[in-house]
């Protein structure tokens, strides 16, 4: 019999819902800006040198929440000049955020703003169809390496778009996190849809190597409260846990034997620690800076 579970991509609206009640109850952002405030800076030091226009590109822009921050850092380093900054995001909802974000924010003097509604294999089909190739300065992809079809092949291409003096900045989950134990035991029983596939930042060192790119690696801590996950009929819970699985209401649909040992292990060290009488999953994140 067909299982009824489906791709929680399936239904953009309960995507962003989850995706977004993943933020409020995780440190995944928090994580990210201690980077930002702490390595980025040593990161884009020469990125810009000489220039008085800055092109960045960032792939899978979301709401803006990080690119903001980026910018401000590259900013901060180079005050003089006009920062191009082109947002590469699938969806509709992500950009109306983003621009909101923009439009209340100060300090974006001298950036310039350009959103592009599509994927990243749909920007490199656009920009291969005009043979207009531009080069950046600065590429960012966060959190998206998930959802492409041909992740070494993706990672070629937009390396070939790095300026001499560039970065392409990656941040994925680490292989030392609860989504490695849940994925690699659960991944072939959630219905993907060949949407969305399960990677870490485990997995790039062995595509870069084999394509000779030099690299630096940083290990971020994260986590997530997901105790109303163990709280039956939790609305919350529910979302996190299609959240988790990648799976449309998993809490109703997966098979009862699939679901409870999933639970199981969720609870486990190699997901999660238990303290004070909350569950919280280790949602460690990887770092991956490659030289043009």
């Amino acid at each position: 019999m067909a299982s009824p579970m489906r791709s929680l991509l399936a239904d953009p609206d309960r995507y962003l819902q989850s995706f977004r009640l993943f933020l409020e109850r995780s440190t995944e952002h928090q994580c990210m800006q201690e980077f930002v405030e702490r390595q980025l800076p040593g990161v884009i030091a020469s990125i810009g040198n000489g220039k008085s226009t800055i092109n960045v590109l960032s792939i899978g822009g979301g709401a803006g929440e990080m690119d903001l921050q980026i910018l401000s850092k590259i900013r901060a380093r180079y005050p003089e000049a006009t920062i191009n900054n082109e947002v590469i995001e699938p969806s509709a909802d992500q950009i109306s955020k983003y621009k909101e974000r923009v439009a209340q924010a100060s300090n974006l003097e001298n950036i310039k703003f350009t959103w592009h509604k599509e994927t990243a294999y749909e920007y490199e089909s656009r920009v291969n169809a005009e043979k207009k190739t531009k080069k950046w300065d600065f590429i960012h992809m966060i959190q998206m390496l998930y959802y492409v079809r041909d992740i070494p092949a993706t990672i070629r291409y937009f390396h070939s778009l790095l300026e001499s003096q560039a970065k392409l900045l990656i941040i994925l989950v680490s292989d030392f996190c609860g989504w490695e134990t849940l994925w690699k035991k659960y991944g072939s029983s959630f219905p993907l849809e060949d949407l969305c596939s399960y990677v870490s930042s485990a997995d790039l060192p062995r595509m870069l190597d084999s394509a000779g790119l030099k690299y630096q690696l940083y290990e971020l801590p994260s986590r997530m409260d997901i105790t109303s996950c163990f709280i039956e009929g939790d609305k919350d819970g529910e979302l996190l846990l299609d959240f988790l699985t990648e799976t449309l209401d998993f809490a109703k649909t997966a098979p009862p034997e699939l679901k409870h040992q999933l639970m199981e292990d969720l609870r486990k060290p190699g997901c999660s620690e238990n303290k004070d009488g909350k569950v919280f999953f280790n949602n460690n994140l990887g770092v991956i800076v490659i030289d043009p």
